[in-house]
């Protein structure tokens, strides 16, 4: 990876408004003179957006919980290969909706998947490379889905599940953010969205061209 690219992944459950904070910064880091690159997981390329939506889709036959590791893995891995590397080292910003995080909060936490097993795949599929900064958009279980509901309706399986499900995601979430200050950092996905996009920016500071180092 480029010493210049910076990989950023924002993280949340259902509502906590990933899509809205990521165009939210994608002025002001431009304005700065960064390239910078929106993308999501699962999906970011057309191949991989074509294993999202098995992933997501409501069919008959039923995808088991280690299924759906898989695919998420699968699709990851397309992603990372053949764009978030290749951005990197083009020396883009590269702003991630959902990476690995998610896997371990929504198939491990959500879905029961045993963790040793996620960090190995996670490991088999990017190895050393994980997002400098992680923004986890944080807001209760009901608020976030009464957002996700009023928004566009329920669209695919994650959200149909119930409160409790989220719940172990969302305490997965913070739980990571604890063990891992430096790269995670909580912000109040609960205040209005101008409020969430400018702390989202300030949580970047540090990484912006001409940061003084140590901050």
């Amino acid at each position: 990876m480029s010493a210049t690219g910076v990989f950023i992944s924002l993280e949340g459950i259902e509502g906590a408004g990933k899509s809205t904070v990521a165009r939210a910064l994608e002025a002001p880091l431009r304005a700065r003179g960064l390239n910078v690159v929106l993308t999501r997981e699962p999906g970011g390329t057309p191949l991989a957006e074509d294993v999202r939506a098995l992933v997501l889709r409501r069919a008959e036959e039923p995808i088991s919980p280690l299924a759906e590791t898989l695919l998420m893995c699968a699709a990851r891995s397309i992603h990372v290969a053949n764009l978030v590397r290749p951005a990197l080292a083009r020396g883009d910003w590269v702003i991630c909706d959902r990476f690995s995080d998610a896997t371990r909060a929504y198939q491990g936490a959500g879905r029961g998947v045993d963790a040793a097993l996620i960090e190995q795949l996670l490991a088999a599929v990017h190895s050393d490379l994980w997002p400098q900064r992680t923004l986890l958009l944080e807001l209760p279980v009901p608020l976030g889905l009464a957002r996700a509901r009023a928004r566009r309706g329920l669209q695919d399986r994650f959200e149909d599940e119930d409160q409790r499900f989220f719940e172990r995601v969302r305490a997965r979430y913070l739980e990571l953010a604890r063990a891992e200050p430096q790269r995670i950092r909580v912000i109040d996905a609960a205040a209005a969205a101008e409020i969430v996009a400018r702390r989202a920016l300030a949580a970047l500071a540090d990484l912006l061209p001409g940061a003084p180092s140590g901050t």
